[in-house]
């Protein structure tokens, strides 16, 4: 009758019969997995920070992908098609050796306009401040602005009560005022009383015929204040009596067109202008590209902080295979005795070194890539994932194994064979 064996003595066996003859890579792989198979609990636990640790990195470069996704596209609505030259500096010589600012004109955005093809919204902008009076004998301070009808496109504006002005206001110079909604509210009470109300600035009365707040967040980005009323630029020309302009603002057909446009736009209005005078195209490209740079950063120092917890597995690691060299001295001894060599030894207990973090990586790649899935597959939430971090998880995992699997293999290697058989 036959005697049954136990896994352990089973295993212990196909070493005896491997050691009598050099290993090939394949035996040392069946010998790692006897060992997993015969110490489940201990490896399950020690590959247990390794999962978390891989989990981990794929889970931050997916936030960050995430994080980043958002911001962009929040800046990318402010207008990626936009142009928005500025004055910087610059004067010119006036009568008594006195000088003026060189801003901007009129003039300079029609000669932009006949010299740039496809751009297919301009405005400028008039900035001036006074105090506006509502009846009573109540006056706010306010800025008033002078725009064109465009300017509703070319920053992106919502209409929530009344109407924008149009070309037939701008051109009949018609006196006529769109406020921002928080200034509405402080006047007025609600957005829709405010429409038809007068109002006087300097004196000069204006209806309000609507009310309008930005369509998208600017963070900060804007010209606008809660105390802005715009008005048709050839009406606020009434306040300084010449053709100067603060700003102007061009959208382009198409965002690839933003760059070439904007140095055309920019040489074309510098042309116009005295040589020391600086003038400024603001376009959201560079922005974007210095908030992408920084997003990648963020994440990036994020997955060496989440790369920490492999770190501290690859030390979980290390003295899991220490206890496993110790409790397998008198196998290690045997097999020297029959002729492996202490490059099989070191071979064979790097191999399970490897072959467990690398295990527990796996796992916690699989499981990292399975949370942005679903939420993906299950929600409208759209999840960016990186295979890349998948592969960074996992090749971390393995130089984990290497590195800390060194110490254990080398010293199961150094064993004396003789001092092994003896040992109890």
């Amino acid at each position: 009758m036959a005697i049954p064996t136990s896994p352990k003595s089973a295993s212990f066996e196909r070493t005896l019969a491997s050691a009598r003859s050099t290993m090939v890579f394949s035996e040392v792989v069946r010998l790692a997995v006897d060992s997993f198979r015969a110490n489940k609990v201990r490896f399950l636990l020690t590959m247990l920070g390794m999962i978390i640790g891989a989990a981990s990195i794929i889970l931050v470069v997916t936030i960050g992908k995430t994080g980043k996704q958002y911001a962009l596209n929040e800046l990318t609505s402010i207008g990626p098609n936009k142009v928005e030259m500025q004055y910087v500096g610059g004067t010119t010589p006036g009568p008594n050796n006195t000088t003026t600012p060189d801003l901007m004109t009129y003039e300079d955005m029609n000669a932009v306009l006949d010299q740039v093809p496809d751009i297919v919204a301009s405005s400028p902008m008039l900035e001036v401040h006074y105090s506006v009076g509502i009846g009573g004998g109540v006056t706010k301070d306010a800025m008033l602005l002078g725009v064109s009808p465009q300017y509703k496109t070319v920053r992106n504006l919502a209409v929530v009560a009344g109407r924008f002005f149009d070309d037939q206001d701008t051109a009949s110079r018609t006196k006529v005022a769109v406020i921002v909604e928080p200034f509405a509210k402080a006047l007025f009470g609600s957005t829709s009383a405010a429409v038809g109300h007068n109002i006087t600035v300097e004196g000069i009365p204006f209806i309000i015929i609507g009310v309008f707040k930005e369509g998208v967040t600017t963070f900060g980005l804007s010209e606008i204040s809660d105390q802005t009323l715009l008005v048709p630029y050839p009406v606020a020309r009434y306040f300084t009596g010449s053709d100067k302009v603060k700003e102007i603002f061009f959208t382009m057909r198409d965002p690839a067109e933003v760059v070439p446009a904007s140095r055309q736009i920019l040489a074309i209005i510098k042309s116009r202008h005295r040589s020391s005078s600086v003038y400024l195209p603001f376009i959201m490209t560079g922005f974007l590209s210095i908030m992408a740079k920084i997003a990648d950063m963020l994440t990036v120092v994020l997955s060496l902080a989440a790369s920490i917890t492999l770190i501290v597995s690859g030390v979980g690691i290390m003295n899991s295979m220490l206890a496993n060299v110790q409790a397998r001295i008198k196998e290690i001894g045997i097999r020297k005795a029959l002729g492996a060599t202490s490059l099989e030894i070191r071979l064979q207990f790097l191999t399970e070194a490897v072959f467990l973090s690398l295990a527990g990586g796996l796992v916690g790649t699989l499981l990292g890539l399975a949370i942005p899935l679903s939420v993906s597959l299950l929600t409208p939430y759209k999840i960016p994932i990186s295979l890349w971090s998948a592969v960074i998880a996992l090749g971390t995992s393995m130089l984990v194994g290497i590195l800390f699997g060194t110490l254990p293999a080398n010293r199961a290697a150094r064993l004396d064979p003789v001092q092994t058989l003896k040992y109890e």
